[in-house]
Parts: structure tokens; C-alpha cells; sequence
């Protein structure tokens, strides 16, 4: 196996990464560092998250940028604040021995006078998200016209959040010779657009097989009723007492509710969406980065970018609508070669999706069963006892404590202390457990549910994928406007102007009044109700709308304006 120098690092950033505790390089890095180094070639690489890709991009880019030149050599874009930090840091930690370089984080959500003058005084690599740094490019703050490397980091992910118009403009200011490299966990024709119209006979290194997921993780699903879905999670949780974990939701709502559910049993959670400011965003996230929360619990949009160590557990609510937001999910665990455990709760009209996410992912799912009240509570038990088997024992400190202890307790033999130790933490799972139910659905049961409503109503959207929409945004969006929950939609199909989706009859008035006066992202909501055919739906989605005359303004950061308080 290579070490880094052997890559053709200089032996002054070997040895700084080694210092820092990097000592094999992973697969992406062994394939990708050679390359990069010439600093003449576009590059794809394709390969999951948690694998090493920063360093992977990250140590050439240190290598070939002039620290003896203040002008703005490097551009790294990214999806989230969170990643865009996260790559700075270690671009840091990667040169702080090496090379004296000025990396400037540019992101949403912090003063953006502080960034300019930090552009300003000269940075030799930006890492930026592509809307603060439009931003900037419009308030003439930066010059990307001596950038000499690109970097579009998580490309697919920015794409899914809609950045496509961003990376565009951004890329249409850099200089036709600078040299691209993109990295994405996978590649559709959205991204693959990217590397036509921007890159120049790219080499491509695809570490696994393309759309797969993470050889270290151990996907699991469990098949629960709907409505035993939450108390199965407490079960999953309860039987993993060490666990540090990631929850999905499909919307902020669900996210919330779940969040605060698990905080009134006891649970030491918080929740991540779309409502919360850079702020209240910051404080959870640091609090879930110093393990003071356990579980966090997050919609996809909001958890995107998120890198942090030793993520023990992803735990899917709902199954992602797109199969590829399964992938992004789960590899929030198992990052740079460790083991992680993903479980999906499923009612027995899901199962299905499960099979399709195996066939996309080429990774077999194992059903698991939830977890009976006995097994849990012997597992809480047997944590307690390895809790007090390792604890550190302050002798100097606690002797002054312990005559009055004994004598306390100086009428219990060693078997009646032991039992009457580990009851105190026993009753209580005992006392919830002692009758609980068995939640596994058994037999196999029929997919057929997003047929269900085949004879309901059918609605053209103006919202498609050009604006970002995607299926969770639309089911949150009907939920939040028109109170029509995902239990009451059919078929959801989204194009690319324009979308269709199905609901049940007696819904129908509630979709055409709960979106009077809606927008997103600053664009009117136009609905309409179709004849069933495609082509009317098209025409009378254009048709002129009299009903949407009245705007309303959303809070910062929602992506559509409801009616709903």
C-alpha cells in the first residue's frame, strides 16, 4: 500500500498530513493525487461520501497554488456552509505546516463585509457556496478572472438544490484556461451536462461502481405500520444505548415533531430544516459536532453537507422520494473507512422501494426485526454494567466520601448491591417495556400504494425540476398550504417547466384554495386541474390565473410562502 509521498506529494506536505494523523491513502486519493498533481487535466472523480475526496483534491490544489502570490488561484465550490467549512478546515490543518496561505470560506448566513475584506487582502483559494459568492460577483467584491483551478465539490448535491443557473454564472467568469476538477457521489445527466459544456476531455476514476453505496455500511430495514413507526424508532434507539445518530425526515414538519417527541421522552435530540436561522443552525450543529446532542434529526435539505466523525447510525423515517437521496443519507456514517449501520422504517406498502433502492444502490438490504421489550431492556442493562465496569475512579478525591457510603449501605451483601444498582436504571425500561407489543408486520405484503388513487383528481403544477422542485418539496408543499397530507397523494410526476400530481377526490378543493396567493422562490404558484391528458394540463397551466393576484412573503430561508400559520 502507497503512503502519500509515494503519490508524489513533496515531502513537506507528506509529512504535515502524516502529522496530522493520515497515514494510508484511500482509494479516491491513491487514483486521484497523481493525476491532480499535473495540474494540466480536467478531472471526474466519482466516488461515495466519507471516502477522502477533500484530501483527494484538496493536497494538489496546496501543492500547486503560489503561496509567494496573492492573487485568487483556487476556487473550491461547495452545497452547504457546513462542507464549505468543513473543506477550509482541513485545507488549514492540511497546509499549516507547509505553505503560508490565506483560504477564505465565502457562505450565506455570515457577514459578507467580513468575507470581502477577507477576499480582499488577498486569498489564494476561495471556498465558497455558489449563492454568496454570486453575491459577490455581483457587488464586484471578487476576481475570478486569475483562478486557475475549479473544484465543484459534491456536484451532484448542488444540483439537486438547484444551484445549476449559479454554477453557470459562476463558471462563465472564470478564464477559458483554467483547469476543472469535479467530484460527485453520482453521476446524472445533470452533472454529466456540466462536464460537457465546461470541461475538456476529462479523465475519469470511478472508485466502486457508480450509484453504489458504502462497502462499510450494513443497510437494514424493518417493516412496521405507519402509525408504529415513532414507537419503533424509540425501540431502535433504546437498543442502541451508545448510538450517534442521523434521523430523516421527508418534511420539516415531520422533523420538528419528531425532534420534540424524542426531547419529551428523555432523548438527548434536536432537529435541523429549513425554518431555523444561521444561528439557531450554528448552535445545533455544535452541539451535535460536541456530542452534547446524540440524535439528530433532519430533512435532506437542511442535512446536506454534514460532516461529522464517528456517525454510528442513519435512520430513514421515510424512504427518500428520489433513490439517490438514499445514497447521500447514508453515507453520513461510515465516513474515512469506519462501520455504519443504516435502518429504514418501511410500512408493508414500501417494501417495494426498498427492492428498487437495492437495485440502484447494488447493495442488499437486510430486514431486521424491531426489537422486542426484553432484548431492549437487556441491552440498556448490559450498557450500564460496561458503564460502570470502565468508569474512572477519582481515589483521592472521593475517599473523604466514601466511610459514610459504607456505612449506608453496609446491611446489603455484594449479589443485593449489584441487583438493586442496576435496578435503578432497569425498572424504568422495565416499567415501559413489560407489556409492549410486537410491531413487526409479518408476510409479505403488496407495493401497489402509489397506484392507490389511479381514479383521484390530477393537477398541473408550473414548478418542475428548472426551479429546483422536487417530490419531498411538493408533498411538504401541499401539506404546509392545503393541509393534504402524503397519505392522501397519488403519483407524482415532475418535469421539467412544469409537473403533475394526483390526489384523492375529496381533496381537491382544498389543493385549489390552499395555493391562492402561494409562491416559491419568488415565483407565483399556478395550479390547475387536469382532464387527465398531459397536453390539456399543459395548456391550462398557462392559461392567465385570476386567482393568484395576492402575494404573500414567506419567512427567510422557506423556499415557498404559505396561507397556513
Amino acid at each position: 500500500m502507497k503512503n502519500f509521498q509515494a503519490l508524489g506529494l513533496s515531502a513537506g506536505l507528506a509529512e504535515a498530513v502524516q502529522l496530522i494523523g493520515f497515514e494510508t491513502p484511500t482509494p479516491i486519493q491513491e487514483k486521484a493525487i497523481p493525476l491532480l498533481l499535473t495540474g494540466n487535466r480536467d478531472f471526474i472523480g466519482l466516488a461515495q461520501t466519507g471516502t477522502g475526496k477533500t484530501a483527494a483534491f484538496g493536497l494538489p490544489l496546496l501543492e500547486l497554488v503560489d503561496e509567494n502570490s496573492s492573487a485568487s488561484q483556487a476556487l473550491v465550490l461547495a452545497p452547504t456552509r457546513e462542507l464549505s467549512l468543513q473543506i477550509v478546515s482541513d485545507l488549514e490543518n492540511f497546509s499549516e505546516k507547509f505553505k503560508k496561505l490565506n483560504i477564505v470560506a465565502v457562505y450565506g448566513g455570515a457577514s459578507i463585509s467580513e468575507q470581502i475584506r477577507k477576499v480582499k487582502r488577498g486569498a489564494q483559494v476561495i471556498v465558497a457556496t455558489p449563492g454568496r459568492l454570486i453575491d459577490m460577483i455581483g457587488r464586484k467584491a471578487v476576481n475570478l478572472s486569475t483562478i486557475q483551478y475549479v473544484v465543484l465539490d459534491e456536484a451532484d448535491e448542488m444540483l439537486n438544490m438547484g444551484f445549476k443557473e449559479d454554477i453557470d454564472e459562476i463558471l462563465s467568469k472564470t478564464p477559458d484556461t483554467k483547469i476543472t476538477w469535479l467530484f460527485s457521489a453520482t453521476m446524472p445527466r445533470e452533472v454529466r451536462a456540466i462536464a460537457k459544456n465546461y470541461m475538456a476531455d476529462p479523465v475519469e476514476i470511478t472508485v466502486g461502481d457508480k450509484n453504489t453505496g458504502n462497502a462499510n455500511i450494513d443497510h437494514n430495514y424493518v417493516v412496521v405500520q405507519e402509525r408504529d413507526k415513532y414507537s419503533a424508532l424509540k425501540r431502535i434507539l433504546d437498543f442502541n444505548p451508545d448510538i450517534f445518530g442521523l434521523i430523516f425526515c421527508r418534511t420539516r414538519i415531520d422533523t420538528q415533531r419528531v425532534a420534540e417527541m424524542l426531547m419529551k421522552d428523555g432523548y438527548n435530540a434536536d432537529s435541523l430544516h429549513g425554518d431555523l436561522n444561521q444561528a439557531q443552525r450554528d448552535k445545533v450543529m455544535m452541539k451535535f459536532r460536541n456530542r452534547t446532542v446524540k440524535i439528530l434529526v433532519a430533512t435532506d435539505v437542511a442535512a446536506r453537507g454534514i460532516d461529522v466523525e464517528s456517525i454510528t447510525h442513519v435512520i430513514h423515517m421515510n424512504i427518500p422520494d428520489e433513490m439517490e437521496f438514499y445514497t447521500h443519507r447514508s453515507g453520513r456514517t461510515a465516513r474515512a473507512g469506519k462501520k455504519g449501520v443504516s435502518i429504514a422504517l418501511v410500512n408493508p406498502k414500501e417494501v417495494g422501494k426498498i427492492r428498487q433502492i437495492e437495485k440502484t444502490v447494488k447493495t442488499p438490504f437486510t430486514r431486521m426485526p424491531v426489537p422486542a421489550g426484553p432484548e431492549v431492556c437487556q441491552k440498556q442493562l448490559l450498557a450500564l454494567m460496561k458503564k460502570v465496569h470502565d468508569v474512572q475512579v477519582n481515589e483521592e478525591e472521593i475517599e473523604a466520601f466514601l466511610p459514610a457510603v459504607y456505612q449506608e449501605l453496609k446491611d446489603l451483601t455484594k449479589n443485593e448491591l449489584i441487583k438493586r444498582f442496576a435496578s435503578i436504571e432497569f425498572n424504568r425500561f422495565l416499567d415501559y417495556y413489560r407489556n409492549a407489543p410486537d410491531l413487526n408486520v409479518n408476510g409479505q405484503q403488496s407495493d401497489r400504494g402509489a397506484e392507490r388513487y389511479s381514479t383521484g383528481d390530477r393537477y398541473f403544477i408550473n414548478l418542475g425540476k428548472m426551479d429546483g422542485l422536487e417530490k419531498g418539496d411538493l408533498l411538504e408543499m401541499l401539506d404546509d398550504c392545503c393541509g393534504v397530507g402524503k397519505k392522501h397523494i397519488g403519483k407524482i410526476d415532475i418535469k421539467g417547466a412544469y409537473s403533475f400530481f394526483e390526489v384523492e377526490k375529496e381533496k381537491s378543493e382544498a389543493i385549489i384554495s390552499g395555493l391562492q396567493g402561494v409562491e416559491y422562490e419568488g415565483r407565483p404558484v399556478r395550479v390547475e386541474l387536469t382532464e387527465g391528458r398531459r397536453e390539456n394540463a399543459g395548456r391550462s397551466g398557462r392559461q392567465s390565473n385570476r386567482n393568484h393576484n395576492s402575494k404573500k412573503q414567506g419567512k427567510a430561508g422557506q423556499r415557498f410562502a404559505g396561507k397556513r400559520g
